[in-house]
């Protein structure tokens, strides 16, 4: 547990670390920044931990990060699925930025708590219908469920050509953050080989996107990507992979036109009042950012997060259509990446 990161309290159990917040809160003193559990932990402790926290008033805003560095790759899969564990890093591998990642979280957690407290005092006064919400959430429902019926042998074939190729899961499965910077699991086809992400430092130097040191917005993409697998190739080229996002269509964390969901290390740059109108609009499977300039190495960051805002902007239902009908020729471009 450490004050971000002026100090901080050092527990080597979860029950030592309850005992000293409930001292800490009892004597009104300095209360975490951020809460750092060792991935040694099991995952029925660092449970006991989060049900504790949430009982706490003082408590709820605190973010929980969970330290990978000893996690097997077994047990990263249950951590990944847990819904009270809002980040998984490894200190050696992200030390310079973990700080602003902690401050992006808080600003995460503020947000759904002040949005909760708003949602527990409001009057009965009767509510305008949103129809364009109304008819968007209607049409994400039906498509997204006959999709993945009428899909589903698709899906399992997939499937079998994936784990026929390389071990390893199925479904790649990261932490986003959509509309309002609620993060959420986000499932696509497994393209890669395992533990892709580990070799993001090694390749950034084949990133499309020009990186600042001014603390602009940072994304990553490179072309020719070595760590596709042969038929993740064709996957991505086909835009195949992205059919499992219609379980994230299904249970509302997307809709089926939206602006990109983002990694949590790309949310984290554009948090400043510029940059953060983008994540006033749902994270989507399609959008502006999909038929504008797809794939195009000459898109710059700023030029991709305008259209995220500009799409924030002036998205209605009308809009999602005809972006929804432009969708089938950007998918058919010809672009590795």
């Amino acid at each position: 547990m450490i004050t971000l990161f002026e100090g901080g309290y050092a527990a080597e159990t979860v029950d030592n670390a309850i005992s000293i917040l409930t001292r800490i809160i009892a004597k009104g003193g300095n209360l975490p920044g951020v809460f750092i559990a060792d991935g040694s932990n099991n995952l029925a402790a660092i449970n006991k931990l989060a049900n504790f926290v949430s009982g706490h008033e003082a408590l709820v805003n605190v973010p929980l990060v969970l330290e990978s560095s000893d996690i097997e790759a077994e047990q990263m899969a249950q951590y990944k699925n847990c819904k009270f564990i809002d980040d998984i890093i490894s200190i050696d591998d992200v030390a310079e930025k973990f700080t602003q990642r902690v401050v992006f979280l808080r600003k995460i957690k503020n947000k759904k708590h002040h949005a909760t407290f708003q949602k527990s005092i409001q009057t009965k006064t009767p509510k305008k219908v949103d129809y364009n919400y109304v008819l968007k959430r209607s049409l994400d429902i039906s498509v997204a469920a006959t999709s993945l019926i009428l899909l589903s042998p698709i899906f399992l074939l997939i499937s079998i050509a994936i784990k026929l190729e390389s071990r390893g899961p199925v479904f790649y499965i990261s932490k986003r953050a959509g509309r309002g910077y609620r993060i959420f699991n986000f499932y696509k086809f497994r393209t890669m080989e395992m533990n892709a992400d580990k070799k993001v430092n090694e390749l950034k130097n084949l990133n499309q996107y020009s990186v600042s040191d001014t603390g602009g917005p940072v994304f990553f993409k490179i072309s020719n990507d070595p760590r596709i697998s042969k038929f993740g190739s064709f996957l991505r080229n086909s835009s195949l992979d992205e059919l499992p996002q219609l379980i994230n269509v299904l249970i509302g964390d997307m809709s089926l036109v939206g602006n990109r969901p983002l990694p949590l290390y790309e949310a984290a740059t554009l948090t400043t009042d510029e940059w953060a109108p983008r994540f006033l609009a749902p994270a989507g499977m399609t959008g502006l950012w999909q038929i504008k300039k797809r794939g195009h190495g000459d898109m710059s960051a700023e030029e991709r997060i305008s259209l995220d805002i500009c799409y924030a902007d002036k998205h209605n239902f009308m809009y999602d259509l005809w972006i929804m009908a432009n969708t089938p020729t950007a998918v058919f471009q010809k672009s590795n990446v």
